[in-house]
């Protein structure tokens, strides 16, 4: 493909590696020919750089491809399973980074593969979770939004309001981590 049909959302591989456009810019200047300013993101890596290339430079398409798959547990790597054909398969730690922190036994998410190999998952964008530990709120504490650590039933640690205790059930966001409301 060309660099002008890189648009923002498209996946190309450059490298052997696949990369997302987060930012497309095409810069015609007078006399010259046109320029592409792109702003890419490594899927596997999460590296985030800026590339400059001209309009007929040519990209690799890549092989990117999602798919629904079930969590099922932990053990040295996370155990998911196809739906469809019962097929098990694992991902590490590396390859899931943060979004391990929220995952649930018996959650349905999107995996993401790369030339048939899954590299990442996408959890849905609010979860609720079950606080299990956090120290209680005192009384004079609510002049302005303060937060306190709280403990959720993945283990993680969320940053909530104080008037939250254990055994309240939150809405958080997975991208960031952050409180969005009691469930």
């Amino acid at each position: 493909m060309l660099a002008t049909e890189l648009k923002t959302g498209t996946v190309f591989k450059m490298n052997g590696f696949p990369y997302l456009v987060i930012k497309y810019e095409h810069i015609k200047v007078g006399r010259g020919s046109a320029n592409v300013k792109l702003r890419i993101r490594n899927i596997i890596t999460g590296q985030v750089m800026d590339k400059g290339c001209v309009s007929t430079e040519k990209f690799e398409d890549a092989d990117v491809f999602r798919k629904n798959a079930q969590y099922l547990y932990k053990d040295n790597n996370y155990i998911f399973m196809d739906p469809d054909s019962f097929e098990q398969f694992n991902i590490s730690d590396q390859l899931l980074g943060d979004s391990a922190k929220f995952l649930q036994e018996g959650q349905n998410v999107q995996v993401q593969y790369f030339e048939g190999s899954p590299i990442s998952i996408d959890l849905p964008i609010t979860m609720v979770f079950e606080i299990t530990y956090t120290e209680p709120g005192y009384k004079g504490n609510t002049v302005t939004n303060t937060f306190k650590d709280a403990t959720i039933n993945t283990g993680a640690v969320v940053k909530v309001p104080t008037f939250i205790k254990i055994g309240d059930k939150v809405k958080i966001d997975t991208r960031d981590g952050s409180y969005i409301s009691k469930a």
